[in-house]
């Protein structure tokens, strides 16, 4: 099989001749860009700055000399707007606090801070506030929380709040996505994942909005928590305005890529913390689940795409929501959380639901344990996952920046020996 014919039946729920692999498929399934390489000089391929899939988490856009090396399956179809709502049409060098040499959009700018910090400002305005800071020796942006302002609980609107959050996509942006979706269809034999940040229901890096000058409303990711209890008519409201906005943009973006993609990533809203739900289920159904059930509605009606969502910690509470809503594909089965028992999951949801990550915890086995206890775990996971088909190897997460160089190349190997069992 091709890779994309290879993905194809995975998500299809058939087995396929191997268990395919993702790397840099997408923004939540790739290396950070010191990571990353790092890894490209143990390949032994040619150093030189990365692009990047998303400069937030400061992620590598994975090459095709990597997925060679590598035996990866898949393909980023990358939104051309970062995280700071710059284009990435036109690019500049940009050096990370941990040395990675990385290519960023030509329009943002950015402060060196006494401490060492690196701030970033939204749309590239050193007029306002900047949004973003990289700590030193950091490897990623967090969000500044300081520039948001404190909201007055008797007079929200969050019509007003968030008019300058929920944007069409231009013509620009859209004719650039078809172009790289047309290069990624004709010339490869990957799967192609298309990324699509427009459906981030209370995800906890967008509610900051780093990419608006002045936000306003209820922001911070624990306010906002706090609402859908103390505020759920305003918290319902921009839920609303999002979805009104996204339900136009997947006609655009449907427009721009046709069938040239397999998969598209809808959310990357954390909905559960290491030790349960962030929310309840009651919450979720009530104020979430009818939005995305609109959106997995009018995908599963107007395409062949596969609806995926990557919601970290323990979703175990919301599983049946998520099949009854219409996920296809989950992302990252991070085990380590309460109740992710794997066996359970593949037994019980594996008809209805690809699993795609899980492969090793990037968390702990892979950030410090060593490439034999690397190599036990995946294959461990392999022998919960993969029976049967439905499942695209994974680890929990992006690889972090330190993660040692041996573990990485480590855990390929263990899925290569895993599958050429297989024949």
């Amino acid at each position: 099989m091709t890779s994309r014919e290879r993905v194809i039946e995975t998500i299809n729920h058939r087995t396929p001749d191997r268990v395919p692999i993702d790397l840099g498929g997408t923004q939540v399934t790739t290396i950070s860009a010191r990571a990353y390489q790092n890894l490209r000089e143990a390949l032994q391929l040619p150093a030189h700055p990365c692009e990047l899939t998303e400069l937030f988490m400061f992620v590598a856009k994975v090459e095709n000399d990597v997925r060679e090396k590598l035996g990866i399956d898949t393909v980023c179809l990358t939104y051309p707007v970062d995280t700071n709502g710059c284009r990435t049409n036109k690019l500049q060098t940009f050096t990370s606090l941990d040395g990675a040499q990385v290519y960023i959009g030509a329009d943002n700018r950015w402060d060196t801070l006494a401490d060492g910090s690196i701030v970033m400002y939204p749309q590239g305005d050193k007029s306002v506030p900047a949004s973003t800071r990289m700590l030193p020796g950091g490897s990623f942006f967090d969000n500044i929380l300081d520039r948001l302002p404190s909201y007055d609980e008797d007079n929200l609107n969050a019509r007003e709040d968030w008019k300058e959050d929920f944007r069409p996509i231009t013509d620009e942006v859209a004719r650039e996505i078809e172009a790289d979706s047309i290069h990624l269809y004709r010339d490869t034999d990957y799967a192609v994942i298309g990324q699509f940040p427009h459906a981030l229901l209370g995800d906890g890096g967008v509610l900051p909005a780093p990419f608006v000058k002045r936000p306003t409303g209820i922001r911070r990711m624990d306010e906002f928590l706090a609402a859908t209890l103390l505020f759920p008519e305003y918290v319902a409201e921009s839920f609303a305005m999002q979805t009104e906005n996204t339900m136009k943009n997947l006609g655009i973006y449907r427009e721009a890529v046709g069938d040239r993609i397999q998969v598209i990533l809808v959310s990357t809203a954390d909905y559960g913390s290491q030790m349960g739900g962030l929310i309840s289920p009651q919450v979720f159904r009530e104020l979430y689940k009818p939005h995305y059930q609109r959106i997995n509605d009018w995908i599963h009606k107007n395409t062949n795409w596969k609806t995926m969502y990557h919601c970290c910690g323990s979703v175990v509470d919301f599983l049946d929501d998520f099949v009854d809503m219409g996920v296809d594909i989950l992302n990252p089965i991070q085990l380590s959380a309460r109740g992710m028992d794997g066996k359970t999951l593949k037994e019980k949801y594996g008809d209805q639901i690809v699993f795609w990550g899980g492969g090793v915890d990037s968390q702990k086995t892979l950030a410090f344990e060593g490439p034999e206890e690397v190599a036990a775990e995946v294959k461990e996971r392999l022998d919960i996952f993969s029976k049967g088909g439905g499942y695209v190897f994974n680890p929990v997460h992006n690889i972090v920046s330190d993660t040692r160089i041996e573990n990485i190349l480590a855990m390929f190997e263990a899925v290569h020996q895993y599958n050429d069992a297989l024949r």
